[in-house]
């Protein structure tokens, strides 16, 4: 640890990198000017920096200790020789440890502005009151553990006057943060749940994408090497997965994309201020009643909110401390759509929700590790019910906690989601927490039938169609005047717009569906498109009486913006583009980026770009190229992939043709990447836990990895010609052992028995002397 000495001439100098007989000093807590203003280490070493903007905070930091007392100070911009990996790992890691060593920690605030005659310890009539709910400090990611951390934590003004400690605004602080007290006055973090303390730095942000798991370290306790260039996604699961170490249990294969806070989903709509409330009232009055039925069922069909629902349930009920775990099934993106991941993911967050749990699950992996590719019932049994029937916690013996399951019908196949349905009513036995379910979906039959066998104790149901009329047209209209009011004001337009009528007609046009009104307002608004006020136009021309699901309306607006002034060759060349390469995306087993896309159908990233540009308000087209592309609702593929459509409108898709070409280019991606030895690595027999991620990553490109896991998928659910039987049988002939590894390196290993299985059946019909295995 280097600390800086305040010299009796002044000046500061830094002391030798102290390990032990460390003299008490203080140590500031400020948020980063702009590159270039702070003091660094090599300005101290160099005797320079003395004029950058950032030397006033060190002037401050050392008068301030003086004042206290303490002749050493540390400050992060230049007490650690970044240029050194070593010091600044050991020092990210030894952080936390360091502030709450600190006998005192300044929190000097450039934005907040209080001169000497302002009141002091108290906000109540302070001129800066405003301010200092506003300042940057509580937006940083670092500031969390060095508010958190210290036992002495004083707040200052940009001209150096003590506003207050964090004893006396603690009430202020914990309203502005969402930190529990408790936590403020130094209880033990171990006594907060993982989701809790997540949600401390939900809204926190770093300069570094990979300081956004960086700077929790010492919340949870853990240490762990720093990689940055590997993304915050993979820094916060490599955080995830030493969590999970440090309490004790075996990693369990744990989907995070389900969970209704992923960061996937985070820009995904909550239901509108002033809208659902009396149905959002019934469901938490549920979840509150202790004679409650185990299982809420909300059915209602496409587009009519039922995952804005689920969403804005989840979180209120992680507000209450009520949410166990959820799981957001969605068709088209892998773990989402598959039950095999189903209870593991469950576990794990009931695991963050209930320590208690801990030792019980771990337990139940140790004798039987192969539990997650066990049975769903197995699963169930050995997972959940078992642990928590064990379970001796009396603090959540009276609690009522809830599992929210969203949109159950986009589980891939029936028979999982009848054995789900049969699993769940075991839960209103379980009598040590009184745990029930949230479950929305299509009212499907399998989904009906379901509910059908249940006891009509088990469950009760929420249908969204038999809601009052008046009070979905209620809801819709408050979305859909602000929303217009927003676009109105983003693009500088007339107070008058839209009239009275067009904003009733436009009512009328999306009810009872909030999916055609939130498309509509994307359409609208997105001003790649056009002007908004010709644009709403577009929308109120598309009454189609005969389409009850309203898909027509919702998607054609849409579409028809890419064949808008174009000749009839122009227009054909449009189509076929569309096809290749939105069709693609429609039917891919999991999301794959627009360079990834382009790179699996051998065409450039500039032609992807330019078809999805026109396509924001029925995709989840990301700024750059090397990020998924999703679909925003389910309901677009409905209408691109309806065989009963596809003579009225061009832009329909043929499903069994369309997995064809896609199997075809999957197994020319493979035929072209697979080699031996992928990623060159210096001796076989080597534990895939010992492969760095960087450098499978760097080795398997995306739209391999997705090759090699679908193809045979693709294929199974194509036309089947003679023609493409004899293609696989090429393909394992020269690179079964080389897909095998490739399987491996991507963590699917568990699947190959599957995937082979399956080729095989196609294999034979081409060639039925052939056995795969």
């Amino acid at each position: 640890m280097r600390l800086l000495e305040h010299k009796n001439d002044g000046d500061l100098r830094l002391i030798e990198d102290l390990i032990h007989n460390v003299p008490p000093y203080a140590i500031l807590s400020h948020t980063w000017g702009i590159n270039g203003e702070e003091v660094t280490f090599e300005d101290l070493v160099n005797n320079t920096g003395k004029n950058k903007a950032g030397y006033a905070k060190l002037r401050f930091c050392a008068t301030q200790a003086a004042n206290d007392s303490l002749q050493y100070f540390w400050v992060d911009t230049c007490s650690i020789n970044k240029s050194s990996s070593a010091e600044l790992t050991e020092a990210v890691n030894s952080m936390f440890r360091w502030y709450h060593e600190a006998v005192k920690c300044y929190v000097y605030l450039s934005d907040v502005s209080k001169d000497t005659n302002d009141q002091c310890d108290g906000l109540s009539r302070s001129t800066w009151k405003t301010a200092f709910r506003n300042i940057r400090w509580w937006t940083r990611g670092w500031t969390l553990q060095e508010l958190i951390s210290p036992i002495s934590v004083e707040f200052f003004s940009m001209e150096g006057n003590r506003l207050g400690n964090k004893r006396s605004m603690e009430q202020q602080i914990h309203e502005i943060t969402g930190i529990a007290i408790q936590a403020l006055r130094g209880s033990l973090l171990s006594d907060f749940t993982v989701d809790t303390r997540m949600s401390w730095a939900a809204k926190r942000t770093t300069i570094r994408k990979e300081d956004e798991a960086y700077c929790l370290l010492g919340i949870f306790n853990i240490h762990m090497p720093l990689i940055y260039g590997e993304g915050r996604d993979n820094a916060l699961l490599r955080l995830r997965e030493e969590i999970n170490k440090s309490q004790g249990y075996v990693k369990l294969f744990y989907s995070d994309w389900t969970v209704f806070n992923s960061h996937v989903d985070e820009y995904e709509r909550k239901c509108h201020p002033n809208t659902r409330t009396d149905l959002l009232r019934q469901i938490l009055e549920w979840a509150e009643d202790s004679d409650g039925k185990c299982i809420l069922w909300l059915k209602g069909m496409a587009g009519t909110g039922k995952s804005t629902i689920s969403r804005t349930v989840s979180e209120r009920l992680a507000s209450r401390e009520q949410l166990a775990a959820s799981f957001f099934f969605r068709r088209g993106e892998d773990d989402r759509a598959k039950a095999s991941r189903f209870f593991t993911t469950i576990a794990a967050q009931m695991i963050s929700n209930i320590p208690a749990l801990v030792p019980l699950i771990a337990t139940a992996l140790e004798k039987d590790p192969a539990l997650p590719e066990k049975t769903l019932r197995e699963q169930f049994d050995k997972l959940i019910f078992n642990p928590l029937l064990d379970l001796q916690d009396a603090r959540i013996k009276k609690s009522i906690l809830v599992i929210v399951i969203d949109a159950l019908d986009e589980c891939e196949r029936e028979f999982d989601i009848k054995a789900l349905l049969d699993i769940l009513t075991q839960c209103r036995f379980i009598k040590t927490v009184n745990l029930r379910i949230f479950l929305t979906s299509r009212p499907e039959l399998p989904i009906r039938l379901g509910f059908q066998r249940m006891a009509e104790d088990t469950h009760e149901d929420i249908a969204l169609h038999d809601i009052a009329e008046t009070n979905i047209k209620h809801d819709l209209h408050a979305f859909l005047i602000d929303e217009l009011a927003q676009i109105r004001k983003d693009s500088s337009m007339m107070v008058d717009w839209p009239t009275s009528q067009d904003l009733e007609s436009l009512v009328e046009l999306a009810h009872p569906l909030f999916i055609y009104a939130a498309t509509a307002i994307r359409f609208i608004g997105d001003r790649r498109l056009g002007d908004p006020i010709d644009l709403l136009k577009v929308v109120l021309e598309y009454k189609i009486a005969s389409d009850p699901s309203k898909l027509e309306g919702t998607c054609l607006p849409v579409l028809d913006r890419l064949l808008i002034n174009l000749g009839h060759r122009d227009q054909e060349n449009i189509l076929i583009r569309f096809k290749q390469i939105v069709g693609t995306i429609v039917i891919l087993k999991d999301p794959l980026s627009m360079q990834s896309t382009a790179r699996l159908l051998s065409i450039s990233t500039r032609d992807v770009k330019c078809i999805l540009d026109l396509l924001h308000s029925v995709l989840d087209v990301p700024a750059n190229t090397d990020s998924p592309v999703r679909l925003l609702h389910a309901s677009f593929r409905d209408f691109l992939l309806d065989t009963s459509q596809r003579d009225r409108y061009p832009f329909l898709i043929d499903e069994r043709l369309a997995n064809d070409m896609l199997a075809i280019h999957c197994m020319r991606i493979m035929s072209i990447q697979l080699r031996e030895n992928l990623c060159e690595l210096q001796h076989g027999g080597i534990l895939r836990s010992q492969v760095d991620s960087t450098t499978i990553d760097s080795r398997l490109s995306p739209e391999l990895k997705y090759a090699c896991h679908y193809y045979v998928e693709h294929l199974h659910h194509g036309e089947k010609t003679i023609q493409y039987q004899n293609a696989p049988y090429t393909l394992l002939e020269k690179h079964f052992l080389h897909w095998l590894e490739a399987m491996c390196l991507s963590g699917k290993s568990f699947e190959t028995l599957a995937i082979i299985e399956s080729a095989e059946l196609i294999v034979q019909v081409g060639h039925p002397e052939v056995n795969v295995i």
